[in-house]
């Protein structure tokens, strides 16, 4: 019988493991900025042309490498973050597997550029599908540039499969923030097509999320700290009233790696249990530290996902910190009931003078069944009448031709409306009620507003009609970079 199981040749093995590393050039984004913030980089660049399918490059300024790493980076399963198993549970780094560059290099034409700080001469590689094409001393800045062009050339099926322009700069973009915004310590610029996108300096977290997202969330942002024993959590949260339609700016980080957790968003949503709509949802950017031995992050390919030890106690912890973030900041003015302001400067701004005590006189020889005499002195009584005058009241008429009967004709509802809307009438100022031949009409008055005002822009967008006008002082509306783009292409 003749052996047909062959072991594949590594180029082979590197696409087959590229499909699940990188599966479009936002995935090569984030494995070659990762790289770049574990070098030690203090400023990093990303620039980006058609998407990612022409160029993605990233320049840091971090460590380097020398000739020997610069070559042993692109082979699989070379890494310098961990030596033995138990390294696993003490990871502090972003990547750990040593697949990025492999993969990537296997679906690519790759360059590097790199030189150790204390080294004069760099070093030069090119690989194209998994193959050493060039490598040569050069000069270059100290620390490492990465070019990647024409991803998936080798993999025609994984590039018809990619989506047009918008929606993967979209992606790449999405990528950028949520290493950028964890990162506020590093510097980041971002070029898109050779057009500056974002400049960001090194600050606070905060500084780094108005940067990001516009200078509105200076005043929407609730900031959140919790110190025990197993974690500590800091961030920011979005005030109650700044909650959105669409899940938006939710970020997730643990030892400061963007993560998905189902059961911890769940922990910020039940905060905010009758604060929000229930279709609402919150903002928030929170960052989790923890001993990496409490965790397990190496259970997904892309590394954004994550099993906790104790989950539960977690999920206590997190929600406690947004329920104190939320009551700690007064999101209403303070009153106090005791003092009025306005009171004490009305009273202060008046003279001080000597009031008089209004005075009570009480006559003990007052009889208030007596009639018609003078009480006390300054009091007198008004005039009653007499009892045999009470007594009339209640006595029988004497003539009973002389009552006038009641009309018999009761009045209609008719009678109740005014004759211009006699065809209908309204019930609890919400309702209309109209006859119709096969009995009553009840019409919600304001659904029906609702449903008129539709029919009438439907019919004027269907009739190319425009129904904007201009204002005579423009209104100033700030969005950031991502939403803008989504509006340039509506």
């Amino acid at each position: 019988m003749l052996n047909t199981i062959k072991l594949l040749p590594d180029s082979v093995a590197n696409q087959i493991a590229a499909g699940e590393v990188i599966q479009r050039p936002a995935s090569a984004v984030k494995e070659l900025l990762e790289n770049a913030v574990d070098a030690g980089g203090t400023v990093l660049h990303l620039i980006v042309k058609e998407a990612g399918k022409t160029l993605i490059q990233v320049i840091d300024n971090g460590s380097g490498l020398s000739v020997m790493d610069a070559r042993m980076s692109f082979e699989r399963h070379a890494t310098s973050k961990i030596t033995k198993a138990d390294d696993l549970f003490a990871i502090r780094t972003m990547g750990f597997r040593g697949e990025a560059l492999a993969s990537v290099a296997a679906i690519a034409q790759v360059e590097m550029k790199t030189r150790p700080h204390d080294d004069e001469v760099g070093t030069c590689l090119k690989i194209e599908g998994s193959k050493l094409i060039e490598q040569n001393p050069c000069q270059c800045q100290s620390g490492t540039s990465i070019s990647v062009r024409n991803l998936f050339f080798n993999v025609p099926a994984r590039r018809n499969f990619l989506k047009g322009v918008n929606v993967e700069n979209r992606h790449i973009l999405e990528e950028f923030i949520r290493i950028a915004v964890i990162h506020f310590d590093i510097g980041f610029s971002y070029f898109n097509n050779d057009k500056l996108v974002y400049k960001l300096t090194p600050g606070s977290f905060k500084s780094r999320i108005v940067g990001l997202f516009g200078q509105p969330y200076n005043e929407r942002l609730l900031s959140v700290e919790q110190k025990t024993e197993l974690v500590a959590i800091t961030g920011f949260i979005g005030k109650p009233e700044f909650s959105k339609k669409t899940r938006g700016e939710q970020y997730f980080f643990v030892n400061k790696r963007y993560i998905k957790h189902p059961y911890l968003h769940h922990a910020v949503s039940n905060a905010y249990t009758e604060l929000i709509p229930s279709d609402a949802y919150p903002t928030y950017f929170i960052n989790i530290e923890i001993d990496p031995g409490e965790i397990d992050i190496n259970i997904h390919p892309t590394k954004t996902e994550i099993n906790f030890k104790d989950a539960r106690l977690v999920y206590a912890i997190l929600h406690t910190a947004i329920k104190q973030s939320i009551g700690k900041h007064a999101l209403t003015p303070t009153i106090d009931f005791n003092v009025d302001p306005s009171i004490e400067a009305a009273f202060s701004q008046r003279p001080s003078t000597s009031l008089k005590q209004p005075e009570v006189q009480v006559n003990p020889d007052y009889n208030p069944f007596k009639s018609n005499q003078e009480i006390s002195r300054g009091f007198k009584t008004h005039d009653r009448p007499a009892q045999s005058e009470w007594e009339a009241l209640f006595e029988t008429i004497k003539n009973p031709d002389e009552i006038q009967p009641v009309p018999d004709k009761t009045e209609s509802i008719n009678d109740l409306v005014p004759e211009s809307d006699a065809g209908f009438f309204q019930v609890r100022q919400t309702y209309l009620v109209c006859n119709v031949r096969t009995g009553l009409l009840l019409i919600h008055q304001q659904r029906a507003h609702e449903r008129i005002l539709y029919e009438f822009f439907v019919n004027q967008l269907q009739n190319h009609q425009h129904i904007s006008q201009q204002q005579l002082f423009p209104e100033h509306l700030h969005f950031s970079p991502e939403d803008a783009n989504i509006l340039r292409q509506l």
